[in-house]
């Protein structure tokens, strides 16, 4: 069963760094691109980053300097190193697949972030 699990986040005071993690099992996903998503309490679900299976990324706006995507095709594990992290980063994150597919979406990974 291909599936996307989701593992790193936790409790952060502002300015502090942590490191999400996204093993897939399932080596499709070394051929596509992947994302990172959150969703804060209230709000929709948002694209943060993206990496292409090249490498090339995007980010929202929002995260751009503080955030950095990566991957390692080789683990089937996507990375996202959160700097800076702020008040408003407070989320569950997900990674899927960019565009998202519904058959993905996992239980995501809890960040908040708070003095």
């Amino acid at each position: 069963q291909v599936q996307l699990v989701e593992s790193g986040g936790g409790l952060v005071q502002p300015g502090g760094s942590l490191r999400l993690s996204c093993a897939a099992s399932g080596s499709i996903f070394r051929l596509t691109t992947m994302g990172w998503y959150r969703q804060a309490p209230g709000k929709e679900r948002e694209l943060v980053a993206r990496i292409t299976r090249s490498g090339s990324t995007n980010y929202t706006d929002s995260v751009k300097g503080r955030f950095t995507i990566s991957r390692d095709n080789a683990k089937n594990t996507v990375y996202l190193q959160m700097n800076s992290l702020k008040p408003e980063d407070t989320a569950v994150y997900y990674c899927n697949i960019a565009p998202p597919s519904s058959i993905f979406w996992g239980q995501g990974t809890q960040v908040t972030v708070s003095s």
